[in-house]
């Protein structure tokens, strides 16, 4: 596995200046990945810890959607273990948001009866469904009607109704592949504002995806970067900037300073041949 990224600066940390070990939440061991013959992930480590958001991003095509993939079990894996708490996928609750908000939601169903969807699947009477749909949003003081059908929300409405249904089941792990890039700036960040206030709000692990650096960056607690295929950990730096973060975080010198590091490595991995 790659070493993790070297940066003293304020805003970035090397693992090896941790006072204590992180508690790890899902433990990745000898991953390997072929599609056609060509590796995408050959002999791959990762350990990603409890309770921190972990943006993964890398060179394209070098396998950032394939892997939360493979964790999620979307995929299968040829070979490797992958572990939740030590426990296997079967025996762990997991939330998904995709990338195309307007093919996850199904059309035919209110906002409501969308996010209602997954406890109705596990079975869960009707009583307790709803009380856990109304908690939820309450909770996160969602003020979209959700009488209303999919094809009458905005993008950005229906995105959130998408992590809204991910989270009604209270996942231990919460992927998101892209959820932001078919929305317009605007309502890219009020979503992330929002991803963020429910990262806050209930520390689950998070692993997004993104094609966007200052995302990435800005979201993160740790930032997975990957080199070209068969990927490996090119960097893994620390985020250490306050919680909640806002437009003035974006101006910070740490954060500033660690997205140039961030983006020094990923332009080295992009010339490799």
């Amino acid at each position: 596995m790659g070493q993790a990224a070297t940066a003293k600066a304020s805003g970035a940390t090397d693992r090896s200046e941790r006072p204590a070990a992180e508690p790890v939440h899902i433990t990745i061991r000898g991953l390997t990945k072929c599609f056609q013959g060509a590796p995408v992930y050959d002999n791959f480590d990762l350990d990603v810890p409890r309770g921190r958001f972990v943006s993964v991003f890398g060179p394209n095509g070098c396998g950032k959607s394939t892997l939360i993939n493979l964790i999620a079990g979307l995929i299968p894996a040829d070979a490797g273990t992958i572990l939740f708490g030590g426990k296997p996928l079967r025996e762990t609750k997991i939330g998904y948001v995709f990338q195309n908000y307007r093919e996850a939601l199904f059309p035919w169903m209110s906002a409501w009866k969308n996010i209602e969807y997954p406890l109705k699947i596990a079975k869960m009477d009707a009583a307790e469904r709803a009380r856990r749909v109304d908690r939820l949003v309450a909770h996160l003081g969602v003020k979209i009607d959700l009488t209303r059908y999919p094809y009458e929300l905005s993008g950005g409405q229906q995105q959130l109704v998408s992590i809204m249904r991910a989270l009604v089941v209270d996942p231990e792990v919460l992927f998101l592949d892209e959820p932001f890039s078919a929305l317009d700036y605007e309502m890219t960040l009020f979503m992330r504002d929002q991803l963020q206030r429910v990262f806050n709000e209930t520390r689950t692990t998070m692993v997004l995806v993104s094609h966007d650096l200052e995302e990435a960056v800005y979201l993160a607690d740790r930032v997975l970067l990957l080199s070209r295929r068969p990927a490996t950990i090119a960097a893994f730096p620390d985020v250490l900037l306050p919680r909640p973060r806002s437009d003035e975080t974006l101006s910070d010198p740490a954060y500033v300073h660690l997205k140039g590091h961030c983006l020094e490595i990923f332009q080295r991995e992009v010339r490799k041949a």
